[in-house]
């Protein structure tokens, strides 16, 4: 029996499309694409994207983070920042903004 091994969950702050949090399926220079992926519209609860990484959000109640997108892919990629299995349980349970 083969083990699927778990995709590493990622924080990406691109140069010009904002912040999203996913699977990272791959990277190839400034392009990544994630699976799974949320827009991190706005957040509170975190003072810096690196807090929101390794802690997640004290605040879930106050972001703004859209519904997943089943795959994306950012053609500038400015930052990649590994998360925390506690920051992903977090990210992921924010509740779904609409407008």
């Amino acid at each position: 029996m083969t083990t699927k091994k778990k995709k590493e969950y990622v924080i990406v702050r691109t140069y010009s499309a904002g912040v999203f949090a996913g699977n990272l399926e791959r990277k190839n220079g400034k392009e990544v694409e994630l699976s799974d992926a949320r827009r991190i519209w706005y957040w509170e609860g975190a003072a810096t994207l690196s807090q929101l990484a390794m802690e997640g959000t004290s605040k879930p109640d106050k972001c703004n983070f859209p519904c997943p997108v089943e795959k994306i892919i950012l053609t500038e990629a400015i930052e990649i920042i590994s998360t925390t299995d506690k920051a992903e349980k977090s990210i992921r349970s924010v509740k779904e903004w609409k407008a």
